[in-house]
């Protein structure tokens, strides 16, 4: 039997260990602090891609509403960095709540003032959303195409109620906190090597808790049920737990890059409740592979990049370009980028190993020429 070293878990981990490996190298060898910034936040669309990765490639969950948890944690991180901006005796309301004529802190933002429980709830808000959403969702079995709508329009409904909540939120304006992130002594500069390594170490730690639960027990359990959840139950088991854990566990993720991606740029608006944005997340995760936690975040980097040097050039038509893209993977490669590799390491004689079946003998190739 021929096995494919795309499956060889060592050889997996190498091909992990080499891609951050690269990616460690970048803040030592560019002096471009302005790509760097933009490097960073492709490094946030890559753990965006890694998560939805986990709950759609593994878990079978396809969640069009992946930025309802990228939303809530940048607008978390934007609040705790606004109000470190702020006074508390002196000057206690942000401006554009004095514009918006009120006339006293609301109670929501007060837990922000402390810089450790503001970043404690920007991560812990949505991670309890989707354990809460997840789980009236799946105890009630809606799963598939029914999920996908469900997520999609409470996406929809976060974005107004943002936009309507202007006294709180600033509505379409956003929040732009006016100083850099403050944690402690150390001051993160959206465009230093300090936010950089940031955002690489979530991108890492991240990646490696995926993949550690991919190769779990958990993670087991969790492919099973994507394949067949019935079977999955009567073997004893409570899908609905395990789907609401993956839920949950992608959420977090999504969570902690929307924070990074508000210290990167400082600013958040209802735009990451976007329907839009959420739908680019589900094509980078496809056009990489879902399948692959590694290619999912390649396609986040592939498409980004793209879009960066590509899109400035092709203006309007760049989304018809990228459609037509999606298409190709969608009919050709449903496995994305990542099956592609997956079949060219297949069809390479000398990077396949052979295995033969217990108590098989080899065969005499004399003996089979004289037959």
């Amino acid at each position: 039997m021929t096995i494919n070293p795309y499956h060889d878990k060592r050889l997996q981990w190498v091909a992990y260990a080499i891609f951050f490996a690269l990616l460690a190298l970048v803040p030592i060898l560019l002096d471009d602090a302005f790509l760097l910034n933009q490097l960073s936040t492709f490094g946030v669309y890559g753990i965006l891609a890694l998560s939805l990765s986990l709950c759609w490639g593994f878990g079978g969950i396809l969640n069009l509403g992946q930025g309802i948890a990228f939303g809530l944690g940048a607008y978390g991180m934007a609040m705790t960095m606004q109000m470190q901006s702020q006074d508390i005796d002196t000057n206690p309301i942000p401006p554009f709540m004095l514009n918006n004529a009120l006339e006293s802190l609301p109670m929501i933002w007060e837990p922000f003032w402390n810089t450790g429980t503001g970043i404690f709830l920007a991560v812990a808000i949505p991670t309890l959303y989707c354990l809460i959403f997840g789980a009236l969702m799946f105890q009630a079995r809606v799963s598939g195409p029914f999920f996908a709508i469900m997520t999609l329009a409470m996406l929809s409904a976060f974005y107004t109620v943002f936009i309507d909540l202007q006294p709180y939120t600033n509505g379409v304006n956003g929040i732009s906190p006016p100083m850099p992130l403050e944690v402690g002594s150390l001051v993160v500069d959206p465009y230093s090597t300090t936010s950089y390594w940031i955002v690489y170490a979530v991108l890492l730690l991240s990646t490696v808790v995926a993949k550690l639960l991919t190769q779990s027990k958990f993670g087991l359990i969790v492919r099973a049920q994507n394949n067949d959840p019935e079977r999955v139950r009567f073997l004893g088991y409570n899908v609905a737990v395990y789907e609401t854990l993956i839920y949950a566990i992608s959420g977090c993720m999504a969570a902690l890059a929307g924070m990074c991606f508000t210290f990167l740029t400082q600013y958040v608006s209802p735009s990451q409740f976007d329907v839009g944005f959420s739908i680019s997340i589900v094509i980078w995760a496809a056009i990489g592979g879902r399948g692959s936690l590694l290619w999912a975040i390649m396609g986040a980097f592939i498409v980004q990049g793209a879009q960066s040097y590509l899109g400035d050039e092709f203006l309007n038509t760049w989304i018809l370009i990228l459609g037509f893209f999606f298409i190709l993977v969608v009919r050709f490669l449903p496995g994305g980028l990542a099956g592609l590799v997956e079949l060219i390491l297949g069809k390479l004689p000398n990077m396949s190993k052979q295995q033969k079946s217990p108590g098989e003998k080899p065969v005499d190739k004399a003996s089979l020429k004289e037959a």
